[in-house]
């Protein structure tokens, strides 16, 4: 009897070293590493983390059957907590892996859901883009759509249903369309990528969200109040909620901070004529790049889903530079005021435009390029951005 004790032991200290290999080994610089990693989870990584947690779940069966089961005379407290233990443990760990195969979009990718999410939505990709190659361009005109989350298609399960696909399908076999989005992007970012992509638009569309100032404030030493991800956990069991997709997952379906101190952020931003100058400046860059390129220019601005008045009010600037500048301005807040507003958005954590909010972006958005040219007059671009 003794000895099957000892060779669980020796097997469960070798099942905890493989754990922690597989949970924390980046603490000791080892890496299960793989494409995209840290935005997509791994079907074979988790199939690991499986694989040990039902081998120490049958040790652990092993060492109660032969020390309380088949123990003619097993201590009692021991007995009645290990018949308590072990069942809520095997409960547990089933539960644990169930929830290894439930996926979530949420809104900052940060949760163990989204990265299932991401593994299993997000493929194709080509290079960092979420498209598919393409080989048919021979004497097509070229549709360049450069922005970020909104573009890629965050939270939208099928590329199809993004705004950009649409408008590429209502144009025709004569355009070929190239979605440049990346989540996280800002201006200065989408033109460092639109630049660097190679390719001459015919059409180029240009998508903004309120926070692609963000970049431009940090230089000016503005930076928005956020929350810390499981701060409001103790401590000691930060690490289980991070770790454990069960935890993760009940953890983020509740609110963590609140909206109050981006408001406030954002009207300091576009506020500061410093900052916004600034911001301005790199939005021209967009406008010169369509001038020289004789592109035609537009421009879809996403609000914030749950606040339509409060983005129109903060990003005035920014359409009023468009304006002056003869670049139309699709502003899709105007085309959401009758959807619920849980219908606005992929999920009830992720404030992504939905599936029915782009698909009539990218309709106004044909319309759009039907009915008016898009082209920029640059002659006073640069006067109007530090204006």
């Amino acid at each position: 009897m003794q000895s099957k004790f000892v060779s669980s032991g020796i097997r469960l200290l070798f099942l905890a070293f493989l754990a922690f290999l597989l949970y924390y080994g980046d603490r000791i610089h080892v890496v299960l590493d793989y494409p995209h990693r840290g935005l997509f989870d791994n079907i074979y990584v988790r199939l690991a983390k499986i694989a040990v947690l039902l081998l120490v779940m049958m040790e652990l069966v092993r060492l109660y059957y032969y020390g309380v089961v088949k123990n003619p005379n097993p201590p009692k407290l021991i007995g009645n907590l290990a018949t308590l233990l072990v069942p809520t443990a095997l409960l547990l760990v089933f539960v644990e892996i169930i929830f290894m195969f439930i996926a979530q979009s949420q809104e900052g990718g940060l949760t163990l859901a989204s990265h299932i999410w991401f593994e299993r939505y997000w493929p194709p990709m080509v290079g960092d883009y979420r498209d598919t190659p393409r080989t048919d361009t021979l004497g097509k005109k070229v549709v360049l759509v450069v922005g970020d989350s909104f573009t890629s298609g965050h939270g939208l399960k099928r590329a199809e249903e993004r705004y950009g696909n649409v408008l590429g399908e209502k144009l025709g076999n004569q355009y070929i369309t190239y979605n440049l989005g990346i989540s996280g992007s800002d201006t200065r970012n989408e033109y460092e990528r639109l630049i660097k992509f190679g390719k001459k638009p015919d059409i180029l569309v240009l998508q903004y969200f309120p926070n692609d100032i963000e970049k431009v404030a940090h230089d000016h030493g503005l930076v928005p109040a956020s929350f810390e991800p499981y701060s409001d956990v103790p401590r000691v069991f930060q690490s289980l909620f991070i770790k454990s997709y069960l935890l993760n997952y009940l953890y983020w379906q509740f609110p963590h901070g609140n909206f109050a101190p981006f408001d406030t952020y954002a009207r300091t931003a576009y506020g500061t004529p410093a900052i916004i100058n600034d911001h301005l400046s790199d939005l021209a860059k967009f406008v010169t790049y369509a001038k020289e390129n004789k592109a035609r220019f537009y421009v879809v601005l996403f609000p914030f889903s749950h606040n339509l008045e409060k983005t129109t009010e903060y990003v005035k600037p920014v359409v009023s530079f468009f304006q002056q500048n003869n670049v139309p301005v699709l502003e899709a807040g105007k085309l959401m005021g009758d959807i619920e507003p849980k219908d606005r958005v992929v999920g009830r954590n992720d404030g992504h435009a939905s599936a029915l909010v782009n698909q009539r972006v990218g309709e106004a958005l044909f319309s759009l390029v039907q009915s008016n040219s898009g082209t920029g007059h640059m002659a006073s671009a640069d006067s109007t951005a530090k204006r």
